[in-house]
């Protein structure tokens, strides 16, 4: 038996293929599906069954579009009813893979669909668990994602759900089984994922604080539901397209991956809602930009953050893209639903200046620059709520760039501020929506903390009140 993690960075998104004796499995697949084809073919093996643990609100799954290309059957767990012919497992069915048997396990709690698939080897050692957004390395699946699509249903019952899976499902199989979760840290699918990416049942059981074996069920539903954020606004729009279907990623390519002239990209514009979204570094960005477009940099955690900032995956978008990188940006894009790319500036930022057209920059200064500057000003810290309480520079106000649409009233209109995050990432992201609303007296500080903390800059924590005496 073959087993491989397809761990991808961007959405912190693992996809597993399985293959024994010439027949292969895949399981939560990406958008893109030929390097799952191409790994198949490698191996000289047919692709047989596409497993999906849940219908994914984080990510546009590859399912419909690899059945298509390979003619494998889909399989959901119980209770799944998409709009697409599948195999809809019942609990504890068995599924042969070569001479490697999967068995699905319903576990709901996450979702109401969310199932496990146990692979037991061909000598008949149960090997692993692909446990999807059920178990997590370090945390567990949050439980609020698929209240708003079915009437009646609370975090609080998906709660509870998720409590009776771990518990008779999951936590008396055997302490050697490795655990394959679809997510790993970065994710907004949990709350404190672990940075490791597979780990045994057993030490699980030791280090995860939802797998405690004294632990109450009203402890349990009390710790997950403590300190969820909302989730971001594209995961229900994800999840309807899993369930309901999208097009196929060629046209969606074939669509978006277009080359237009400075004076093309400019009619476009003017005549479309198209949103200019610039995934350059942020170095350039600030440098010279198109006036109103907004910067998520391709080289960060750039899909979740375009669905957590533009909101609507039906949005038009139009790129303007280091050279070389246009097929990339698409397809990430791509990978969280975000189908409708328009084109992109033939040339650059450069091609758009050399035909005279204007630019706009972020002034942006150095952390020592900063530091000298810092006493009498107004600092803002977009860095998110749990980052501003464990350091934070004195005075600053925390507007978080998750929130930035819904604080928007909380940032000074008429004075200059200082403006940072972690590195210098967020902070310009942020810049960029703030400039495209009418902003223009914020002043980036690079580096952000990263920089800052090598300063004189005085920094203070958040110390609770219970703590004092």
């Amino acid at each position: 038996m073959k087993i491989e993690q397809i761990y991808t960075g961007c959405i912190a998104h693992a996809a597993y293929y399985i293959e024994s004796n010439g027949e292969a499995a895949i399981f939560d697949p990406l958008r893109e599906v030929q390097p799952y084809i191409d790994k198949a073919q490698k191996d000289n093996a047919k692709i047989k069954y596409i497993f999906e643990t849940h219908f994914h609100a984080d990510f546009v799954s590859g399912h419909l579009d690899l059945a298509k290309k390979t003619g494998a059957s889909i399989v959901y767990g119980p209770t799944a009813q998409p709009n697409f012919e599948c195999i809809v497992a019942t609990d504890y069915q068995e599924f042969k893979v070569g001479g490697v048997t999967i068995k699905a396990i319903h576990t709901p709690g996450h979702t109401l669909e969310s199932t496990c698939y146990l692979v037991t080897d061909e000598e008949g050692k149960d090997h692993g668990i692909i446990t999807g957004d059920t178990l997590f390395i370090g945390d567990v699946g949050r439980p609020d994602l698929a209240q708003k699509l079915v009437e009646d249903l609370t975090q609080e019952v998906l709660a509870n759900h998720l409590f009776d899976s771990l518990r008779n499902k999951i936590m008396p199989l055997s302490d050697d089984l490795i655990v394959y979760p679809n997510h790993g840290a970065g994710s907004a699918c949990g709350k404190n994922m672990s940075k490791e990416t597979t780990d045994t049942l057993g030490n699980q059981k030791k280090v995860n604080y939802a797998l405690r074996a004294d632990m109450t069920r009203e402890e349990f539903i009390a710790e997950l539901l403590d300190g969820l954020t909302p989730p971001p606004a594209y995961f229900p729009q994800n999840v309807m397209m899993n369930i309901q279907g999208y097009d196929s990623l060629e046209n969606v390519m074939n669509k978006g991956n277009i080359a237009l002239t400075p004076n093309e990209f400019e009619a476009v514009a003017n005549q479309s809602e198209a949103l200019i979204l610039d995934v350059r570094h942020e170095s350039e960005f600030v440098l010279a930009h198109i006036p109103g477009s907004i910067f998520i940099g391709l080289h960060g955690q750039f899909a979740p953050w375009v669905g957590a900032l533009i909101r609507d995956t039906k949005q038009p978008l139009l790129l303007v893209t280091p050279e070389g990188l246009e097929t990339e940006t698409i397809t990430r894009l791509s990978r969280v639903g975000f189908d409708h790319t328009l084109g992109y500036l033939k040339g650059g930022i450069n091609a758009w200046k050399a035909a005279g057209y204007e630019t706009d920059a972020i002034t942006s200064i150095s952390p020592e620059t900063f530091a000298a500057q810092y006493e009498e000003a107004i600092i803002v810290d977009a860095r998110k709520p749990s980052e501003f309480k464990a350091e934070h520079v004195e005075k600053a106000i925390n507007i978080p760039l998750d929130y930035v649409n819904e604080q928007l009233a909380e940032v000074p209109k008429e004075e200059n501020f200082f403006l940072h995050c972690a590195g210098g990432y967020r902070s310009v992201i942020m810049s960029s929506i703030l400039k495209a609303r009418g902003y223009h007296n914020m002043i980036n500080v690079e580096k952000g903390m990263t920089g800052i903390r090598t300063t004189a800059v005085p920094l203070t924590a958040f110390v609770c009140p219970s703590t004092l005496n």
